[in-house]
């Protein structure tokens, strides 16, 4: 009976032992192939997303321009407007360009994203500060206002936001 569970041994071991052997080296060249198809994949998907980040971050620098106050008094300010009329229509229009390009966030960073609405916010409430102004009574005074409070407030915050676009795509790139 030893006898026979020996000799069932003596076959079984050395076919256990090559099976083994078989089974970890084709593993390993499986898992090899597989993390070359992953990179592949990887590599394919990076030449087709860049044109569509790219793409984000030139709509972004537009939304930037397009909510500048001196270009929406330009776009917006009309002959029969007053200047909460006027106001009115820039937040109006400062909301809608954001949500036009709210999809634009999928392809740059959190921060960024973050900077364009913080910068965004500040737009907004220097035209609602400016509107609230007691000395403000035409558009052209809340024009006026709300630059004389971007500069007092120590800048831009759209060329903060254009400046970390910017920043950005010289990363990617």
């Amino acid at each position: 009976m030893i006898e026979t569970i020996l000799e069932i041994l003596k076959y079984i071991l050395p076919a256990l032992i090559v099976f083994l052997t078989v089974y970890f080296i084709m593993k390993k060249y499986l898992d090899q192939q597989y993390g070359l198809e992953v990179l592949k994949y990887k590599q394919q998907q990076g030449k087709d997303i860049l044109p569509l980040k790219l793409q984000a971050y030139e709509r972004l620098a537009v939304f930037c321009e397009r909510i500048s106050i001196d270009n929406l008094s330009y776009r917006l300010s009309g002959a029969d407007m007053d200047h909460k009329a006027l106001a009115n229509a820039m937040l109006i229009a400062i909301q809608q360009e954001y949500e036009h390009n709210l999809s634009q966030q999928v392809y740059v960073s959190n921060k960024l994203w973050e900077i364009i609405t913080i910068a965004k916010n500040q737009v907004q409430n220097i035209v609602s500060t400016a509107a609230s102004h007691h000395g403000v009574t035409s558009p052209a005074q809340l024009i006026d206002r709300a630059m004389e409070i971007l500069v007092e407030s120590g800048g831009n915050p759209l060329d903060t936001a254009k400046r970390a676009i910017k920043k950005e795509v010289d990363i990617i790139l």
